[in-house]
Parts: C-alpha cells; sequence; structure tokens
C-alpha cells in the first residue's frame, strides 16, 4: 500500500507560480510511476504530468507542456509539481497518483493506469 498526500495548494494570481508536493508513505516510490492529474468544477479529471519510475522520461498534457514540470526526489519520497505562468484555467483540485508497473520509461497517461491516489490539493488561480 502507497499513502499520498499531497500539499502546496493555495491561491495564486495569473503570472504565478506554485510548487505542489506529494509525499508518500507505506513504499518507497524509486519504483514507482508517478503523475498529477487534475479535475475542474463541473468537468472531467484529466491528466497533467508524469513521470517514469526510473525517473528517466517525462510526459506532459499539451495544456502545460513548458510552464509545469514533474519531479522526484526519491530520498525524501515525494514528488513535485513546479507550475509557472499560472493561468485561470489551470484552476482545480491537483492529484498526484502512483503506478506500479515495469517499464522503465513509460509513463501513464490515464487514470485507470494508477493504482493509488491522493487526496488532492486545490490551486485557485485569478485573473
Amino acid at each position: 500500500q502507497v499513502q499520498l498526500v499531497e500539499s502546496g495548494g493555495g491561491s495564486v494570481q495569473a503570472g504565478g507560480s506554485l510548487r505542489l508536493s506529494c509525499a508518500a508513505s507505506g513504499r518507497t516510490i524509486s519504483s514507482y510511476a508517478m503523475g498529477w492529474f487534475r479535475q475542474a468544477p463541473g468537468k472531467e479529471r484529466e491528466f497533467v504530468a508524469a513521470s517514469s519510475w526510473s525517473n528517466s522520461a517525462t510526459y506532459y498534457a499539451d495544456s502545460v507542456k513548458g510552464r509545469f514540470t514533474i519531479s522526484r526526489d526519491n530520498a525524501k519520497n515525494t514528488v513535485y509539481l513546479q507550475m509557472n505562468s499560472l493561468k485561470p484555467e489551470d484552476t482545480a483540485v491537483y492529484y498526484c497518483a502512483a503506478d506500479r508497473n515495469y517499464y522503465s520509461n513509460y509513463t501513464p497517461k490515464y487514470g485507470y493506469e494508477y493504482d493509488y491516489w491522493g487526496q488532492g490539493t486545490q490551486v485557485t488561480v485569478s485573473s
């Protein structure tokens, strides 16, 4: 079992930055692909970014490419999402997720691929 706890959300003006953290416990994340998803009010959950378990590959949704960066610190068992140049349309609850898979370069992009989820952290971007 892997427990995930997100933090770092908050309110920021458009153009600002936030860094989300996802602290894992129960198992080391070094053998898990990690991802970030978000869900805005009235919308479906959508993929944001993913990192392969080997940390050799990352993948981003087109909407955040060039603005968001996923990274991990295996020693701290923590995954991060650095969000720059935030836009009002980035407003959502952000969730991190963990996927145990065996392909070192695989970056899961669909929610059903993930085994564990955090509770989410709210990000609000005002114009």
